[in-house]
């Protein structure tokens, strides 16, 4: 029985998806000269809509992203897609001096993004997306603001049930998309 418990745990381990978006060597000035170690970024995701993000430090490149990867599983969060595919809407995000603008993109557009964004999209599972960093290009910061922006988009669903409707009456009301008019409109 503990057996059949611990295969299904390496299984869902086994489907995760890692990304090293970031290494960097840092030095600290002690009494008898330089200490150097290392510091990783990586992003962790199911590409079923669940990713984390996590940062390392050691003083072996390998250590740093092992403990960089195990910190970012630690903090997975699911975000609702669209058709699986891309986000629901438009939606900016910040963290410091790092700003981010993701956009939903038709289909077959792909993955326009750069640097950590594009690291976290293809781990997430994100099909077509148009996003653009403004500000900082820190990846640190990239990173929390594309976290902030994803972390502040509501599917259809979640507008329901806050508002206590049906998810059809929230989506009919949507603005002109491709030309279908909305309730407004028609009357």
């Amino acid at each position: 029985m503990a057996q059949a418990v611990d295969r299904r745990k390496t299984e869902k381990k086994e489907e995760l998806v890692e990304k090293l978006v970031h290494i960097n060597r840092v030095a600290k000035t002690v009494k008898g000269g330089r200490n150097m170690s290392f510091a990783a970024v990586v992003v962790v995701g199911d590409q079923k809509g669940r990713v984390g993000y996590g940062s390392g430090k050691a003083a072996e490149v390998p250590e740093a992203i092992t403990k960089a990867t195990n910190e970012a599983k630690k903090n997975m969060v699911r975000i609702p897609l669209r058709e699986g595919r891309t986000l629901h809407h438009d939606v900016a995000g910040h963290f410091g001096a790092g700003k981010v603008v993701l956009r939903t993109a038709p289909a077959g557009t792909g993955v326009i993004a750069g640097g950590p964004m594009r690291a976290i999209f293809e781990v997430l599972g994100v099909q077509d997306v148009v996003a653009k960093s403004l500000g900082s290009n820190n990846p640190y910061n990239m990173i929390k603001a594309t976290f902030d922006a994803l972390q502040s988009i509501c599917s259809p669903r979640m507008v329901a049930a806050k508002r206590g409707k049906k998810v059809g009456d929230i989506v009919s009301r949507r603005e002109v998309a491709g030309g279908v008019k909305t309730e407004k409109e028609e009357a």
